[in-house]
């Protein structure tokens, strides 16, 4: 037997071995298409490479696709585990040339692998050709040998392939394999085509054709060749049976699963084991290239997968999560050959776990409930729309589960009335918005979003995608169309544009369609599920339904991102320094800066400060991968990780972990932002302001990475020009400041002492003193006196008096200061304060103060500092009259 991995390999060396370059397989999530919900098909990369909007260094590529059709128009989920090769996840194999070969070496490279590499015998084969297609006719005649019976003509779309109403298309080519006489069916074009007897395993696109608009088809000038061969079939094919879901890949899910639900594979339960391992390679895959499950758009399309398997883990007798069990034998079964599952693989099994563990819950409650109100009805009854309304919206049991719960019973369920029960929801939404005093521009925003729905982020994985134009607005109202020099606002179906939320600046970058160049300046995020492009038009004609590449500012986002992950290592890190009652109080996150907003009560010390930097950027050199796990916002809390006060959270949040603690993670928050994908990428951290916002909550603003850096090498370079200035080397510096500070101490003291002599003249010994009726009076404007030296100098001069009043005015940049000191055995006669306030009103102010032995004061106007001396000599001179 045939091992499917073998088989694989095998494919891609022959091809490989013809000169084709093996590509990787592209992510589920459509980079070209935005038209798709997942990829679908192995041609689906190379979209571009064929229409000419893109170009490769090669002309031959083989690949095997991963490749899911579980949404939209392609959708096989309702089938999966009733059929024997429908499946929700499966691999395309093929080959493909852009100009380079046609069919005559399509088809002989199709003939040889078959028949001559895998030894599938001639005898077994049937091919098929576009009616009309008489050169493939002749071809596969000729190539092959095979009989003309056996080479059928087929009209109709099933065998003429094209891209869309315009573009490349072309006849097809199919190789059927007959599983023989005991398998019900007949050959293509037979009116028993639809059994299970001849499988086609190998389409071989011939694209030949332009459509033109208007229905013309005419010639392309480099025909090409896309083929697509899914796995699971030729793999069931070599393994001698018709069934894809006895193949070694599928039987090594089913036997894990049968084991852990304690059920035989082949028994009662044997549509729900294959349905189970059918989901759980669709859930893994879709988690490995992000998507998380959620309640719109691919997120809720990977939800429905996975209820329908816990549904059946459930019916096949599982009591515990079972899921997330069986992803250790995908990872061993895949792993090797599609590597995002190993490094995924804790991501798939939390998510697994989490989602089967929380919808357990609802679906014991649900089926309880679907079985009262189905217990009176039989084969070919209808439950009403209505009741399965209920069990949606009340009790949060899934439309699509109630059909598939009924589905073996034969009961049908009412979809018009389920659907007449979702709108009136939408109806009282709607009214309950208009009603709460919004403002017009968050209606308008409303009514886009109750018409296309949540804009999809892809940003987590992806910095630039092709997206569908679903509305324009311009200065508040939506229109059609924009042109250059317009400035508007672009919604699309999906983004990869961050939209400014939680701190996180909006990313910025590009639009660019045909002919059309649109510069975003920033994203917004209204309602919590819109992403506004802000954008003007610089070139072009943009207009709603057009297909347009947005195209992220990824420099600027790649600082946005490693200062929001700084700004969790540095909560961590103040948490452990400072102590536990530390927690976020505010946050932003831009490009070239971040500040963090914590609860503290005092202002961190050198040491503190200097140890939190050293604490994140340990974190930062250690490399650790940063983790993202899907969770409740209980369980969240529960694993404790840090959620913001009074932030508003959904059922669901994506918690962060990064770093290693001991035994734990260093940093686990609930965020929604974007992150780096390991702590290296932030490359430095460095703290340059610490201070107070408010009562008791402090601020860091910090940088990282090359702002850093820059940061740093200024602080070097200002540091190297000190040096040079005072000659000496960078390292001698600080102590060469210490040597001039304090030289310039003793040069002050000095020039301080020099100034009061001068300032004093000779009445430094009491010369120069008045005599007001028998008491000594010294005062005088002491230009170039300091303030800070009056009072000392005032009262050396009372001293040198022995008895009497001195006062000194000194003046400096226009204003004048005034002290005056009392001598012990005049204080019953005078009072310093009291003199002082009359200098001071002198000279244009108020107040003053001190002790009725010296006080002191000052005013605005200097130009009065002598006749602040003459109002005080007046004063004493009216006392002394007054007392005499």
């Amino acid at each position: 037997m045939t091992a499917t991995n073998d088989i694989r390999r095998s494919f891609l060396d022959f091809f490989q071995g013809e000169g084709h370059q093996p590509v990787p397989s592209a992510p589920l999530v459509p980079q070209n298409d935005p038209t798709l919900m997942f990829v679908n098909a192995g041609m689906v990369p190379f979209k571009d490479v064929f229409t000419g909007r893109e170009r490769r260094d090669y002309s031959r590529a083989t690949s095997a696709q991963k490749c899911v059709r579980a949404g939209g128009k392609h959708n096989d989920l309702e089938n999966v585990g009733f059929t024997a090769r429908h499946h929700t996840f499966f691999e395309m194999m093929g080959n493909f040339s852009f100009g380079d070969y046609f069919k005559e070496e399509a088809i002989s490279f199709a003939w040889r692998l078959i028949t001559k590499e895998w030894d599938i015998p001639a005898e077994r084969l049937t091919a098929t050709v576009f009616h009309t297609d008489d050169e493939a006719f002749d071809l596969w005649r000729k190539i092959s040998g095979l009989p003309e019976e056996r080479i059928i003509r087929i009209a109709g779309s099933d065998n003429f392939w094209s891209m869309g109403d315009t573009g490349p298309c072309g006849p097809c080519s199919e190789l059927f394999y007959d599983h023989g006489p005991q398998i019900a069916g007949g050959p293509p074009g037979s009116p028993d085509e639809d059994g299970d007897r001849f499988v086609e395993i190998w389409n071989l696109v011939f694209m030949q054709y332009d459509q033109q608009p208007g229905g013309a088809r005419v010639d392309l000038p480099k025909p090409s060749i896309d083929t697509g061969m899914g796995l699971e079939r030729v793999a069931a094919v070599l393994q001698g049976t018709h069934d894809n879901f006895e193949i070694d890949l599928f039987q090594a899910l089913i036997e894990n699963a049968a084991e852990l639900a304690k059920t035989a594979k082949d028994g009662a339960h044997k549509q729900s084991l294959r349905v189970i391992a059918d989901h759980v390679r669709s859930g893994g895959f879709l988690i490995s290239d992000g998507v998380l499950p959620a309640n719109e758009g691919r997120g809720y399309v990977l939800r429905r997968i996975l209820r329908r398997a816990i549904r059946h883990a459930h019916i096949a007798g599982a009591s515990d999560p079972l899921l997330w069990r069986l992803v250790p034998t995908l990872v061993s079964e895949m792993g090797a050959a599609y590597p995002e599952l190993v490094r995924a693989q804790p991501l798939i099994e939390e998510t697994l776990r989490q989602e089967e563990t929380r919808f357990r819950q609802t679906l014991d409650r649900g089926l309880r409930l679907l079985d009262e109100e189905t217990s009176a009805m039989g084969e070919g009854d209808t439950l009403p729309g209505a009741t399965a309304f209920k069990l949606y919206d009340t009790y949060g049991f899934p439309y699509d589960l109630t059909v598939d719960a009924l589905r073996t019973r034969g009961i049908g369920v009412d979809q018009q009335g389920f659907e007449a029960g979702m709108a009136e929801q939408k109806a009282r939404a709607r009214a309950a918005w208009a009603g709460s005093g919004s403002a017009a521009e968050d209606t308008l925003w409303f009514d886009i979003a109750e018409r296309e729905g949540a804009t999809e982020f892809l940003g987590y994985q992806h910095h630039e995608s092709d997206c569908s134009i679903v509305a324009l607005v311009k200065d508040g109202v939506e229109v059609d169309s924009a042109s250059a020099g317009d400035e508007v606002e672009i919604f699309a179906n999906q983004t990869p544009f961050y939209g400014e939320s939680g701190g996180q600046a909006g990313d910025s970058g590009w639009i660019e369609a045909d002919g059309v160049k649109a510069v975003v300046s920033t994203t917004s995020k209204p309602l919590g599920r819109l992403h506004v492009h802000h954008a003007k038009i610089e070139t072009g004609h943009l207009k709603v339904g057009d297909t347009a590449h947005f195209k992220v500012d990824i420099e600027r986002r790649s600082a946005i991102r490693a200062n929001h992950s700084a700004t969790h290592l540095i909560h961590a890190a103040l948490r452990a320094q400072l102590g536990a009652h530390v927690t976020q109080k505010g946050s932003l996150v831009a490009e070239d800066r971040m500040r963090f907003d914590f609860s503290h009560p005092k202002a961190l010390t050198d040491d503190q400060i200097a140890a939190i930097e050293a604490e994140v950027n340990a974190h930062i050199r250690e490399n650790h991968p940063v983790t993202t796990r899907l969770m409740t916002h209980e369980d969240a809390i529960a694993a404790g990780a840090m959620a913001l006060f009074g932030e508003k959270y959904g059922d669901e949040v994506r918690v962060l972990s990064m770093g290693v603690s001991g035994a734990n993670d260093y940093s686990v928050e609930l965020c929604g932002g974007t992150h780096v994908n390991a702590l290296g990428d932030i490359g430095l951290f460095k703290i340059v302001s610490e201070g107070a916002v408010a009562s008791g909550v402090r601020r860091i603003e910090a940088l990282t990475g090359e702002a850093a850096r820059l940061y740093l090498q200024a602080q070097e370079d200002r540091l190297k020009s000190a040096a040079a200035t005072l000659k000496t080397s960078a390292a001698d510096v600080p102590e060469r400041i210490v040597s001039l500070v304090e030289e310039r101490k003793r040069l002050e003291r000095e020039l301080a002492e020099a100034k009061k002599k001068l300032a004093l003249g000779g009445g430094g010994s009491g010369g120069g003193a008045e005599d007001i009726a028998g008491t000594k009076f010294l005062g005088q404007v002491a230009d170039g006196l300091e303030a800070k030296a009056l009072r000392g100098a005032v009262d050396e001069l009372t001293q040198s008096l022995g008895s009497g009043i001195a006062m000194l005015v000194a003046v400096n940049d226009g204003r004048a200061s005034v002290a005056v000191g009392v001598s012990k055995d005049q204080q019953d006669r005078f009072d310093a304060v009291a003199l002082v306030k009359i200098a001071v009103a002198a000279l244009g102010g108020q107040g003053g103060g001190g002790r009725p032995s010296i006080a002191q004061g000052g005013g605005p106007d200097g130009d009065k500092a002598q006749a602040a001396v003459a109002a005080v000599r007046d004063a004493l001179t009216q006392t002394a009259a007054a007392a005499a």
